[in-house]
């Protein structure tokens, strides 16, 4: 980080004290909160801990560590910023987390601070007038803070919890947190100084240590508030409806070809994934890495299996495929984004922005740092690319039979080529074999995940990645001048 670490804070707070009734209503409380990544699981609070307070006036604002101990084994760490008023507020009843004795504040009401216009006001002040403590607000140089700015609370984010303040700023503080360094702060750290246009400057972030010596926690981060900007994912929706409701036209011929945007996102793709080769470290897969890579693609195709029994017809032309990748010699690794979709971006007046570089939230810190190949990002793109037009027959098709060949038909040519303008953009040249061999497995890897998770979670929707496996090697394309010929 850019700011020196600061070594003469005071310990933390101590922590506070929940009655059995105030942690059975926080337990309540984290096991509904849209932000639990935990759902389905039994689990107990084990552990609360103040990391600090952010602002010792009414509200009195603080944040608490709570430790999630589940039945099945394992444990993982929450942040819960929280309000405190002696009084209720009832304009913050759907927010209420419990009411218990605060060891600083006697009995309070805690309602989570997200919600509380004057809690955030207080995580503004503090990022314009860093306080005293535990807590750290660190801040970028060169850029104008409006510590006046209202608040408003996003509520569509499943995983952490985000607030614009005013047109300027947006404070995303991360719900479930892991000792060091989060790879959204560091990435977008980097990509700002570098005065990259593809990503939301960073403005500063918050961290402290976790007490009793368990490592820095980052839980939060403050950047460019992208206000106009319009979801990647929804702008290909628009356009595949605008595509079936032109039944004569073709892709290109369309008033929402959505083709020059897929070229604009992959050169937009290209410029990032050159930019972190710079300035993070780079490496070479060798024979052997290959070999593991292809290993444990092959492993992820027979656990799914077991989930998705239909995946076996496929299962030998997807162990060819595997297998080629294990012959592959050499082939470079550096960060990525680590879980790059249409929903990770965003269209701006000023071109497109990519979003979210935490990664796969399922996969361990550790793991989401390591170097990977920048062909994973791309085929998590063109999985995207694929999945958009298909979403929007299916739920066209619910209607009944009128036009379903038909749209199934253009949903694959508006597939095809998004894939390939992107495709071409992002390469700016034609793939070696080992490029598209690396790719077409990747591919082939993220789309067996996908057919798990719609098992599991959207079962009608399980066609859509079964449908990009038909043949066992799913079909990448080439360059967009090879599509036209």
């Amino acid at each position: 980080m850019t700011d020196e670490t600061r070594t003469d804070m005071p310990p933390a707070t101590p922590s506070p004290a929940p009655t059995d009734d105030g942690l059975r209503q926080l337990s309540e409380y984290i096991e509904g909160a849209r932000w639990f990544g935990g759902k389905g699981r039994g689990l107990r609070v084990t552990g609360v801990r103040r990391l600090g307070v952010v602002a010792d006036e009414s509200p009195r604002v603080v944040v608490d560590l709570v430790e999630v101990s589940y039945d099945d084994g394992g444990t993982e760490l929450y942040q819960v910023p929280l309000a405190l008023y002696t009084d209720p507020e009832h304009r913050l009843d759907h927010a209420f987390v419990g009411w218990w004795e605060d060891s600083d504040a006697g009995w309070v009401h805690a309602y989570d601070a997200v919600h509380d216009r004057e809690a955030m006001a207080a995580y503004l002040r503090a990022f314009a007038y860093p306080p005293d403590g535990p807590l750290e607000f660190h801040r970028l140089p060169g850029d104008d803070l409006d510590a006046t700015a209202a608040s408003t609370l996003f509520t569509g984010e499943q995983s952490n919890s985000s607030v614009a303040f005013g047109e300027h700023a947006l404070l995303k503080l991360f719900r479930r947190v892991t000792p060091g360094t989060n790879p959204d702060i560091e990435i977008h750290e980097q990509l700002t100084l570098a005065g990259s246009d593809n990503v939301a400057a960073l403005l500063g972030w918050i961290e402290c240590d976790e007490p009793g010596g368990g490592g820095r926690l980052q839980l939060g981060m403050l950047q460019q508030f992208l206000r106009t900007a319009s979801d990647g994912w929804e702008l290909a929706l628009t356009s595949v409806r605008n595509l079936f409701a032109e039944a004569d036209l073709y892709a290109d011929e369309v008033g929402g070809d959505f083709a020059a945007e897929a070229q604009r996102l992959g050169e937009a793709v290209g410029a990032v994934h050159r930019l972190l080769a710079e300035h993070f470290p780079t490496a070479e897969r060798t024979a052997s890495d290959h070999a593991e890579l292809a290993k444990a693609m092959a492993g992820r195709l027979d656990a799914a299996i077991g989930v998705v029994p239909g995946l076996a017809e496929h299962a030998p032309g997807l162990r060819d495929l595997f297998a080629a990748v294990g012959a592959i010699e050499s082939g470079a690794i550096q960060r990525v984004h680590g879980d790059l979709h249409l929903g990770q971006t965003l269209r701006t007046s000023k071109g497109w922005k990519i979003v979210d570089f935490e990664g796969e939230p399922a996969k361990p810190l550790a793991d989401r740092v390591l170097p990977d190949s920048p062909w994973r990002d791309v085929a998590g793109m063109l999985r995207s690319f694929d999945y958009a037009p298909r979403v929007t027959a299916m739920t066209a098709d619910a209607g009944g039979d009128d036009g379903r060949e038909q749209r199934a038909y253009r949903a694959a040519e508006w597939s095809a080529r998004n894939q390939a303008a992107f495709l071409d953009a992002y390469a700016g040249r034609d793939l070696t074999g080992d490029e598209q061999t690396l790719l077409a497995a990747y591919v082939a890897d993220k789309a067996v995940y996908e057919c798990v998770y719609e098992a599991r979670n959207r079962p009608s929707w399980l066609p859509i990645p079964m449908a990009a496996l038909d043949g066992g090697r799913p079909d990448v394309p080439g360059t967009a001048e090879e599509m036209a010929r």
